[in-house]
C-alpha cells in the first residue's frame, strides 16, 4: 500500500464549474478530491456563485416575491448579469454562518429601511437550497496522468469519504444559515442527499489505440470509480427507442468530431467482452444507469489491450446518415463500432443499453456463439429439484416479469433463485456437448408499468428511475454479481416467451416442443404483442425475438440457431413455449405469475 493519497490531494475552493446548456437542470462540478472543506469555502467558490446567479435569474423571471428580501443587494443600474451584486450577497450569507440575522448591521437599504424580514429570508434560503437539490448534480474528479500516481485501490476509501464530507458540508451550511436567520436550530433533521447525485473519478487510459480515426479518443478520460446516491430519478427527453440498428455506410469514427473536454468513457465489461462506451456530457444523466447495468472495467482489464468494441454516444447526426443508431465492423482493426446521434429523441437509456448489446451480439455471432435476447435464472426448489432456465423474448414479452414472479413466489417454492442474466446472453457448446450460457449485464432495465407493488426488487433502494411519470417508465437496478454472469451455466429449459396467447387445454402455460423444425419456426417467427417499449404497435414479429444483431447477420445466425437448438434436443433438454400473457389486457401481473407456477410444477414433475 502506498502513502495516504489525501496528503497528495489538496482541496480546491474554486473548482471549475459548469451548468450544462443542453439542459439547465444539470450541474457538473470539476475539481480535485475534496472540492471544499469548510462552509466558507462553499460560499466563496465559483460553483456556488454560478448556482446563485442561475437561481436569481430564475426567480427574477418568475417575479418571485421572495426577492424582496435581497433588494439591498441590487446592482447599480445598467450593470450586467443578474441585476444583483452576487459577491456582496455571498459575503452576507457567509456572515449568517456565525451571526444571527438581526445582529448583522443594516445600512438603511434593507427592504426600504424596514429592516430584514426573517420569514422572507428563510423562504429565500429554502428556495435556493431546493433549487440546488432539484438539479442533476455531478462531481467529476480527474486523476490526470496516471504515471507516478497513487494506486487506485488507495483512492476507494478517500473517494467515498470526500463525497460524504461534501454532502454533509452542504447540509451543515444550509442548517447554520437557517438557524441564524430564525434564531433557533431545527428539531427535526432530514439526511437528504444534498451533495452530488453522482461522483466519478476519471483518468486517461493507456489502451492499445490503433491510431488513425481512433487517435482522437486517446485524450478522453475513463471512469474508474463511480459513486451514486440512489434512489435517483431522471427525466429524459425520450422514453422509447425508435428505428432499427443497422450498418452504417462508413466508419462513424472517421467523421465524428470528439472534443476530449466534452466526452467521458465508461469502460464496460459486457459479459466476457470489454466495450468502451464513450458519451458526450450532454448525456451524463445516463451514467448512473450504466453503473447499475454493466460491470465497470478496471484499468487492468484493458491496459495495453484493444477493446472488443467501441460505442460513440452523441455524434453529429450528419455522421449517422439520417439514422439514430448504427454500427460499423472495422475488420482491419478488429473492432466493432457503434454510434448514436446527438438528438433529443436519443436521450433515452435504452439506446445506451441496446447499442452496446448489439455490438456484443454481432461479436458473439462472429465467434460462433448464439446471442440470446432473454433472461436466465438458476432455480433451486424446496423440493430438491433445480433447473437452469432460459426464457427468450423481445421487449415486453414477459421474460423479466416472469423472473420477478419467481421472486414473489419464492417463499412458497424456491430455496434459492440466482439470476444469470435479465436481458441478453449467449450460448456456447462445450467440448463434452453441453450447451452453456453466459450473461452480459449485472443489472436490469425494467418496465415499471408491468410490475405490481409486490413485485418490487429486493434492491429497489439501489435503483435509478427514468421518466416515472410516463408510459414505459423504467428503473435500472443491480440484480446479479458479475461472477455469476460469466460463470457459464448449463441450459436445462430453453423457452420462448409467448405474451399474446390465452391459455387453455390446447395451449398450456408451459408447452414443450418435440420437433426441431417446429421449435425453430416459433423462435424465428418471434411473435409478440408490442407493449409500447418502442414505436411498434400490435402483434409484431422480430427474427428470433432479437433485433440486436441476429437480423443483421441472419444467415450466420440461422446456422448457429439450428446447431444449438438441435444440440439441446439431442441432450434431452426442454425446448418449448412459456405463455406469459403479458400482452393481454388484465393479465399483466396474473399472466407471469401463472407462467411461473406452471414452470415450478413442470420442474418438480419432470426433472
Amino acid at each position: 500500500m502506498s502513502a495516504d493519497p489525501t496528503k497528495k490531494l489538496k482541496g480546491n475552493p474554486n473548482p471549475v464549474t459548469e451548468i450544462n446548456t443542453f439542459a439547465d437542470e444539470r450541474v457538473i462540478l470539476y475539481g480535485q478530491m475534496g472540492l471544499c472543506h469548510t462552509a466558507e469555502e462553499i460560499l466563496a467558490s465559483d460553483g456556488f456563485k454560478l448556482i446563485l446567479e442561475h437561481f436569481l435569474r430564475r426567480m427574477t423571471g418568475h417575479q418571485a416575491p421572495i426577492l424582496e428580501c435581497v433588494e439591498e443587494f441590487r446592482a447599480e443600474p445598467g450593470a450586467k448579469g443578474t441585476g444583483y451584486n452576487v459577491q456582496a450577497l455571498t459575503e452576507f450569507l457567509a456572515q449568517l454562518l456565525t451571526t444571527d440575522l438581526d445582529k448583522i448591521p443594516c445600512d438603511g437599504t434593507c427592504v426600504a429601511g424596514k429592516g430584514r424580514n426573517e420569514v422572507l429570508w428563510k423562504d429565500f434560503i429554502e428556495e435556493l437550497y431546493s433549487y440546488w437539490r432539484k438539479r442533476e448534480r455531478f462531481l467529476i474528479y480527474d486523476r490526470g496522468d496516471r504515471k507516478g500516481a497513487t494506486d487506485i485501490e488507495d483512492y476507494h476509501p478517500v473517494f467515498i469519504r470526500v463525497n460524504e464530507e461534501f454532502k454533509n458540508l452542504i447540509l451543515s451550511t444550509y442548517r447554520h444559515i437557517c438557524a441564524h436567520i430564525m434564531g433557533e436550530w431545527f428539531r427535526v433533521y432530514r439526511q437528504v442527499p444534498a451533495g452530488g447525485h453522482v461522483a466519478l473519478l476519471v483518468e486517461k487510459a493507456p489502451w492499445d489505440n490503433p491510431g488513425g480515426p481512433y487517435a482522437k479518443l486517446s485524450a478522453i478520460p475513463f471512469i474508474q470509480l463511480s459513486l451514486i446516491y440512489p434512489p435517483l430519478i431522471y427525466y429524459m427527453k425520450s422514453n422509447k427507442r425508435r428505428g432499427k440498428f443497422g450498418p452504417l455506410p462508413r466508419n462513424p469514427m472517421i467523421d465524428a468530431k470528439v472534443n476530449p473536454e466534452q466526452w467521458i468513457c465508461f469502460p464496460a465489461k459486457v459479459g466476457t467482452l470489454v466495450i468502451f462506451i464513450y458519451f458526450h456530457k450532454d448525456f451524463l444523466s445516463n451514467v448512473a444507469g450504466l453503473s447499475n447495468l454493466f460491470e465497470l472495467a478496471a484499468m487492468e482489464d484493458f491496459k495495453g489491450k484493444r477493446p472488443d468494441g467501441v460505442v460513440l454516444f452523441g455524434v453529429d447526426p450528419k455522421v449517422m446518415d439520417d439514422a439514430n443508431v448504427g454500427y460499423w465492423e472495422d475488420k482491419e482493426n478488429h473492432l466493432m463500432v457503434g454510434a448514436v446521434a446527438h438528438k433529443d429523441e436519443c436521450d433515452y437509456f435504452g439506446y445506451f443499453k441496446k447499442t452496446t448489446l448489439t455490438l456484443h451480439n454481432l461479436i458473439m455471432i462472429s465467434r460462433g456463439r448464439l446471442p440470446i435476447h432473454g433472461a436466465m435464472a438458476k432455480i433451486d426448489l424446496k423440493s430438491g429439484k433445480s433447473a437452469h432456465v432460459v426464457i427468450v423474448g423481445d421487449s415486453g414479452a414477459g421474460k423479466s416479469e416472469s423472473l420477478e414472479a419467481f421472486r414473489v413466489m419464492a417463499d412458497q417454492y424456491i430455496r434459492q433463485l440466482t439470476v444469470i442474466f435479465d436481458d441478453m446472453g449467449s450460448l456456447g457448446i462445450e467440448k463434452d456437448g453441453r450447451v452453456t450460457a453466459h450473461g452480459t449485464e449485472i443489472g436490469a432495465f425494467v418496465r415499471l408499468d408491468d410490475l405490481r407493488p409486490d413485485y418490487a426488487y429486493n434492491e429497489i433502494d439501489r435503483s435509478v428511475f427514468m421518466n416515472p411519470h410516463l408510459g414505459n417508465a423504467r428503473l435500472v437496478v443491480p440484480i446479479s454479481e458479475y461472477r455469476h454472469v460469466v460463470a457459464g451455466y448449463p441450459v436445462d429449459l430453453f423457452l420462448y416467451a409467448n405474451n399474446y396467447d390465452v391459455t387453455d387445454d390446447e395451449r398450456p402455460a408451459l408447452e414443450p416442443m418435440m420437433d426441431m423444425e417446429e421449435a425453430l419456426e416459433v423462435f424465428s417467427n418471434g411473435a409478440r404483442l408490442a407493449k409500447g417499449t418502442t414505436d411498434e404497435k400490435g402483434l409484431v414479429h422480430t427474427y428470433f425475438a432479437n433485433p440486436f444483431g441476429a437480423p443483421q447477420m441472419r444467415k450466420e445466425h440461422e446456422a448457429l440457431a439450428r446447431d444449438f437448438v438441435g444440440q439441446l434436443m439431442r441432450n434431452g433438454k426442454v425446448v418449448g413455449q412459456l405463455r406469459t400473457k403479458l400482452g393481454i389486457q388484465g393479465f399483466e401481473a396474473q399472466g407471469p405469475q401463472q407462467a411461473a407456477q406452471a414452470l415450478f410444477e413442470y420442474i418438480t414433475k419432470n426433472l
